[in-house]
């Protein structure tokens, strides 16, 4: 059996019209041409289909097999499809909603205007009718599914239903004229949008809400709020993916920073402990060189002790002799002195003596001039400059 398909035309150029084999063949189900709410089993052109909102083909390609295909793949991969089919649906059913609200405001236009009471009694019947309608769907689908039982229990409670719905009707046509309340008072659907009636039968109620419309659009709905709430939940595990992710890339690079100032700081106490090891061979060396320039020192100050009370020594020796020699010389050169002293003395004494010899010889030889003058009668000048020629030989 071929399928044909239409394809969105800003994907493809033109529709595409394959067979389910040729297209298994040519595209893969993650293609941007495959229907992501077809995957999902929850496209409302599926939904909808053979009901009076038919949508017709959808413009993307469905495919069982593809469908199959992705449901094996997503056990072991997560594709995020189901924002995609999100966005569709909630599309959808934004569209019914503003269409929901043009009837109610179509129908306020239209009706007569009545007051808030007459209008929330209105309202608990029309609840009624819902309610009672609900309830017999579910009555005949489980009777066509075999519980009987429980087929039998639900139309018990149809039948409480419709005697509240009954005192409610009552109630509503009490609080109106006859001539309003004959007159078909008409509602929308909040599901699908369509119209239901006050005066409406169990029938018509029953085929309403047991009707594929009305079914369809709560599979849709419920579809809608399951996604919402598988996209909050995988996007809150991808967050907690991220976090934790960072987490550990912070704590990779917190461990990689220690790692490096780990590294860092052993390459400095190692460059320190060389430095250091450096500094104890070099002052090592220079302690050596130092005791080996103090021993020099030493060596040399020993030497020149050594040499220097060799030399003390021999010049004590030098000087003991030649104090001696000294000695002996001061002694032979005394000796020597005293001698000439005493010779010197001795001819003092000479000279002294032979002086006094003179002088007395002097005396006696001026007084023999002066008799001899006084004698001879010689005048006062002769004799002075006799005496300055005696004093001049003197």
């Amino acid at each position: 059996v071929c399928v044909f398909a239409r394809v969105d035309h800003s994907l493809s150029p033109a529709p595409v019209s394959v067979c389910g084999d040729t297209t298994r063949q040519r595209i893969k189900f993650n293609d941007d041409r495959v229907c992501k709410s077809h995957l999902l089993n929850c496209c409302p052109h599926d939904i909808l289909l053979g009901t009076r909102m038919d949508l017709g083909e959808c413009l993307k390609v469905h495919d069982l097999a593809l469908r199959a295909d992705y449901e094996i793949a997503s056990k072991n991969q997560d594709y995020f499809f189901e924002l995609d089919a999100m966005d569709h649906l909630q599309s959808f059913i934004a569209d019914c909603d503003r269409r929901t609200e043009v009837a109610k405001k179509r129908l306020s236009e239209t009706q007569e205007e009545i007051s808030a009471e007459v209008a929330a009694k209105a309202e608990r019947v029309h609840e009624l009718n819902e309610e009672i309608g609900k309830l017999l769907a579910k009555a005949e689908q489980m009777g066509a599914e075999g519980n009987v039982d429980e087929s039998q229990k639900v139309m018990e409670e149809v039948e409480k239903a419709r005697s509240r719905k009954r005192e409610a009707e009552e109630v509503y046509r009490n609080s109106m004229p006859a001539s309003s309340f004959q007159q078909q008072k008409l509602r929308v659907c909040e599901v699908c949008s369509a119209y239901l009636g006050l005066h409406d039968n169990d029938r018509r109620l029953a085929d309403h809400f047991g009707g594929k419309l009305h079914l369809g659009f709560i599979e849709i709905r419920e579809k809608l709020d399951e996604l919402r709430k598988m996209v909050s939940e995988k996007q809150e595990k991808r967050n907690q993916e991220r976090l934790r992710r960072r987490e550990e890339r912070e704590k990779e690079e917190r461990e990689r920073l220690k790692k490096s100032r780990d590294r860092s700081r052993d390459h400095k106490r190692s460059r320190s402990r060389e430095h250091r090891r450096k500094r104890s061979r070099s002052s090592s060396r220079d302690r050596k060189k130092r005791s080996r320039s103090r021993s020099r020192e030493r060596h040399r100050r020993h030497r020149s002790r050594s040499g220097s009370r060799s030399r003390s020594r021999s010049h004590h020796r030098s000087r003991h002799s030649s104090r001696d020699r000294s000695r002996e010389h001061s002694s032979r050169r005394n000796t020597r002195s005293s001698k000439e002293r005493s010779s010197r003395d001795q001819s003092s004494r000479d000279k002294d003596r032979s002086s006094r010899e003179k002088s007395r010889d002097t005396d006696r030889n001026k007084d023999r001039k002066r008799s001899y003058e006084s004698a001879n009668g010689k005048t006062e000048e002769d004799k002075q400059s006799s005496e300055e020629r005696e004093a001049g030989e003197i």
